[in-house]
């Protein structure tokens, strides 16, 4: 999906300088003056200001923003916008009277995948020598092998580069629909991939959960109250459904629930050490992307090795990045083992948590910020996370229950 999603930029902005180039050749056949250059930079930015709209699909407010550039784009007539089916979703400019007397034409593209091109001496027109339009072309729209609609040009001269200027406009229109499906892959792959986390939160450890806090109600029934409202946060923001981004406060907050559970299973094996950079609270990062660090530093780091140990999380300046990281004394791992499980954590089951985080933090920033690990046998282990303090699309969607959002800065070591 990196691969894809780096492909996407790209070809999109390739798109955008190809046909404002295309277009401009097309101004250059008609003039011969200074402006050649004044077109050039104003099809780029209509090209730039169409390009959002179609990014969303094949919609009719989609469609009625990218008409509106279109048609000032190209200084003709008007633009139409239909979908698959045909039906209209917007209509920008003149001769809209006309639209009636395309419709077999546009059945025509959409069946066929072809351009068709009517000229008005064909149609019945009442006002024939006051009407705007001379020709309309019809240029399916296919961005994936597929017609997903048709482009209506109507130009006020009958001119072969008019037919090329809305092939070329088609195209664009149908790279912004293969970008748009691209887009709703990778928000559908986030989704599931979350999804996953939450399946990976151990059942064992909600068990345990529930087990520690019933032994408390008769002993300690305020202490009971306390852990099973901390339960019930933890369980609320690990399974909201919305958004894929939050912050690190957030996250830390979240990590604070499940060790002040743990440690009442845990008692005195289990030491917490967190230390936070104020000014790296508000940093965005991946929904659910520390507390599973976290709970496999405790469940195969410390869990298995005699009298515990110590889960320490820091996370700290370093320029233009959050510097995180999330390490444990326990009994460690062979290296090599580790960084084969997390190449093929989707094929052996193995450490699927990190593994997934790794792949999602290459996904959003790209590979160099793939997830660092240190670990031996033995050894403990250390998985360090680099975060940009900023990234172009990464917003953060804190969840709407009434949670206290004043952030911890720092923890006592």
């Amino acid at each position: 999906m990196t691969d894809l999603l780096n492909e996407r930029t790209i070809v999109g902005g390739i798109a955008i300088l190809v046909f404002a180039a295309a277009f401009a050749f097309w101004i250059r056949s008609r003039k011969t003056d200074n402006s050649v250059d004044d077109a050039v930079l104003d099809a780029v930015q209509r090209l730039s200001k169409a390009a959002p709209a179609m990014r969303s699909g094949l919609t009719e407010e989609a469609a009625d923003q990218a008409a509106k550039h279109l048609v000032e784009m190209l200084k003709c007539v008007a633009i139409g916008i239909t979908d698959a089916t045909g039906h209209l979703l917007s209509w920008d400019g003149g001769a809209n009277e006309h639209y009636a007397d395309l419709t077999g034409a546009i059945d025509m593209a959409i069946r066929n995948g072809q351009r068709a091109a009517i000229h008005h001496t064909n149609l019945s027109c009442d006002h024939r020598s006051r009407c705007p339009m001379r020709t309309a072309v019809i240029v399916p729209l296919i961005p994936d092998g597929q017609v997903e609609g048709t482009l209506i040009v109507v130009g006020g001269i009958n001119s072969k580069r008019l037919i090329r200027a809305a092939d070329e406009v088609a195209q664009f229109v149908a790279i912004q629909l293969e970008l748009a499906k691209l887009d709703e892959s990778k928000q559908q792959l986030a989704k599931a991939e979350v999804r996953m986390l939450r399946a990976q939160i151990s059942p064992h450890f909600l068990y345990n959960a529930l087990n520690s806090i019933s032994s408390l109600i008769r002993t300690d029934p305020e202490r009971a109250r306390d852990l099973l409202q901390e339960f019930a946060d933890f369980t609320r923001y690990s399974f909201r459904t919305s958004g894929q981004f939050t912050t690190l406060a957030e996250e830390l907050r979240n990590i604070d629930r499940y060790l002040t559970i743990q440690s009442q299973r845990y008692a005195d094996r289990l030491n917490v050490r967190i230390k936070i950079a104020p000014e790296v609270l508000s940093v965005v990062v991946p929904f659910l992307v520390l507390q599973p660090l976290v709970e496999n530093a405790v469940q195969h780091g410390l869990s298995p090795k005699p009298g515990g140990g110590t889960v320490t999380v820091v996370a700290q300046d370093n320029g233009n990045e959050a510097l995180i990281s999330v390490e444990d004394d326990g009994v460690g791992m062979d290296a090599d083992r580790l960084f084969a499980d997390l190449r093929d954590a989707h094929k052996s089951g193995s450490h699927v948590g990190i593994g997934n985080i790794n792949q999602r933090m290459r996904q959003v920033f790209g590979d160099e910020y793939a997830l660092m690990a240190e670990t031996a046998p033995g050894a403990g282990m250390k998985v360090i996370l680099r975060v940009p303090k900023f990234f172009p699309g990464v917003r953060p969607d804190l969840p709407k229950f009434g949670e206290d959002t004043e952030p911890k800065a720092s923890q006592p070591t």
